[in-house]
């Protein structure tokens, strides 16, 4: 399975490293076979050897270049850095990303190899609109993506449970998993309130492919007992 923490705006780059140091403790103490993702915050960048793969929350399309305020190939370059996570839906609905300048970017990053997770969800307008709507909704998300690309990863995150603490029922999850299946066969994630409380529930669904988890993530153990979970099922 695939166990990723986005990590979000938080952790300074000493905190990071602790976190990964930990992390690596762990995984080698206990053997685990699941593969282990973080995503730091762009400052928090370090060189990193292990069993955890470490990819960035975002980069522009570019090489370099006189785009303020973003980081490019060259700078994931620096680190060594060979994932990333594109379409999270605070970038979507936050910060104005665009379907269009989405794909931009994945394409460019699928051009180089890079490992993607690729984000989808709806809103809860959406959700109370009927699965019909939901689903012409996440549909649109898929549009110009090659859901066949051999390095991608999706991951389904309802928006309006990221954060709150709400979740779906297992039986929403399970459905809208099978679902989106039809149109990927790529490793399906589930995001979205991941906690220690129902990581273990989440992971047993069929076709679940693993996690993505925000907020209960920043605490290592936790994050630790969640990738315990796969190792047990």
């Amino acid at each position: 399975m695939i166990i990723a923490a986005n990590l979000k705006t938080n952790l300074t780059r000493q905190e990071t490293d602790k976190y990964l140091e930990d992390l690596e403790e762990y995984l080698n103490k206990t053997k685990s076979t699941q593969e282990v993702l973080v995503f730091p915050a762009m400052t928090s960048l370090n060189h990193h050897s292990g069993k955890v793969i470490v990819g960035v929350q975002n980069a522009y399309p570019t090489k370099n270049g006189a785009f303020t305020g973003e980081i490019g190939l060259d700078q994931l370059n620096e680190f060594g850095v060979k994932t990333i996570l594109i379409g999270h839906s605070e970038r979507r609905h936050v910060l104005g990303e665009t379907q269009e300048s989405l794909v931009n970017k994945f394409n460019f990053y699928k051009d180089l190899g890079f490992k993607i997770v690729y984000c989808v969800g709806e809103p809860l307008e959406k959700r109370e609109a009927g699965k019909e709507a939901m689903m012409r909704y996440i549909s649109t998300q898929y549009e110009g993506i090659d859901t066949t690309y051999e390095n991608l990863i999706i991951a389904y995150e309802p928006v309006w449970a990221i954060g709150t603490g709400l979740t779906p029922t297992v039986e929403d999850i399970q459905t809208i998993h099978s679902d989106l299946k039809e149109k990927s066969l790529a490793p399906l994630l589930y995001g979205g309130s991941v906690k220690v409380s129902n990581a273990k529930e989440v992971l047993a669904l069929e076709n679940v492919d693993g996690i993505l988890v925000g907020g209960a993530a920043l605490n290592v153990k936790d994050f630790s007992d969640m990738v315990s979970f796969a190792d047990d099922l």
